[in-house]
């Protein structure tokens, strides 16, 4: 059954491997992404978007630009992860298509009222631009099918501060207020991606030889610690060339980092989930956002034991089987670019 799904991100090398994942979904169609700020600025996220659905050949998705800022602090964005044009040192196309003259917010709007009741959401940035849309529209959220966020870190620790995950700390206020709205009668619990499982989802260099392999690219490259920094990729496929340069450089800072040459894949994880949410196990939660804390500003709390009045308005998910994420992620997206250079 084709699922029809709403793509907000901030892209990023990540976001970047999700955006892969879903176009190479034919049970997909893919209403629309939005370009929230966050990883990077939202005019190159919003270039980012454009050059991979060209790329791909897929320029009639529109892509819609959001807010330049979050809903109250200052924009904080994060290149040394994703390197300068957030996408490591892949140098994609510049593209020639444009972006839509519909602003993110009004996208998410128009897709949950064109699809009521079938629209899957899945945001791996900031809230910003979906925070916005249910401001502008309180109903939203129950129009939903499901939602899923990549975002949050419960019972671990963040990656931006002490207490915080990324996508929650870039806009604290568009978070507290989406998990409100989904807290509301009629409105489906979101399925949570956070930390605690998504730095489970490691990325390592065997993984991108099996990607170029499943996609009949050559030579088979396997990046290591020990490369001059910044090599550059010679596949003779063109997806495989830029996801090997943009996942090198998310090798080098997580080395830099001391977490290893891997990559954490948080955003293609969530694309799937919101796919397949039987992916996943999850727990009922009630999950609110700090938003004052002199140390704990954007943590995400759950209250997982019932200790507010208030029902649950998330789930959140606790395990999954890694093996078989990756191998449907590799098989995936490797199948469809081996398909796209024979188009």
């Amino acid at each position: 059954m084709t699922q029809r799904l709403f793509f907000d991100c901030d892209t990023g090398i990540d976001d970047s491997v999700a955006l892969l994942y879903l176009l190479a979904r034919a049970d997909v169609d893919l209403l629309g992404i939005a370009s929230t700020a966050g990883n990077v600025p939202v005019d190159v996220v919003t270039t980012n978007n454009l050059s991979w659905l060209e790329l791909c050949g897929r320029a009639e998705i529109p892509v819609h630009v959001g807010s330049a800022t979050p809903l109250v602090a200052d924009l904080m964005t994060t290149e040394d992860t994703h390197g300068p044009l957030g996408v490591g040192h892949a140098e994609l196309p510049t593209p020639t298509i444009t972006a839509s003259h519909v602003d993110a917010a009004d996208a998410w709007i128009e897709a949950s009222r064109a699809h009521d009741g079938e629209l899957v959401g899945l945001v791996t940035g900031p809230l910003t631009s979906l925070a916005t849309a249910v401001r502008r529209d309180p109903a939203l959220p129950s129009r939903m099918r499901r939602l899923v966020i990549m975002g949050g870190a419960f019972h671990t620790h963040g990656n931006t501060t002490p207490t915080s995950e990324w996508n929650v700390a870039v806009d604290p206020e568009a978070a507290a207020e989406v998990f409100a709205a989904f807290g509301t009668a009629g409105a489906p619990e979101p399925i949570v991606c956070a930390l605690d499982l998504t730095e489970q989802v490691v990325m390592t260099p065997d993984h991108v030889v099996r990607l170029a392999a499943a996609s009949g690219s050559t030579p088979l490259e396997c990046p290591d610690p020990g490369d001059e920094r910044g090599l550059r990729s010679v596949a003779d496929n063109e997806i495989i060339r830029h996801l090997t340069d943009a996942l090198r450089f998310y090798f080098e800072f997580h080395h830099d980092h001391d977490e290893g040459y891997i990559a954490h894949l948080h955003d293609p994880f969530a694309a799937m989930v919101a796919l397949n949410p039987d992916l996943v196990t999850t727990i009922p939660a009630r999950v609110g956002v700090e938003l004052t804390g002199t140390l704990t500003r954007g943590m995400t709390v759950a209250d997982e034991r019932w200790m507010s009045p208030l029902g649950p308005n998330a789930r959140i998910a606790t395990a999954t089987d890694l093996d078989s994420v990756f191998d449907d992620l590799i098989e995936t997206i490797g199948t469809y670019a081996r398909a796209l250079v024979r188009i």
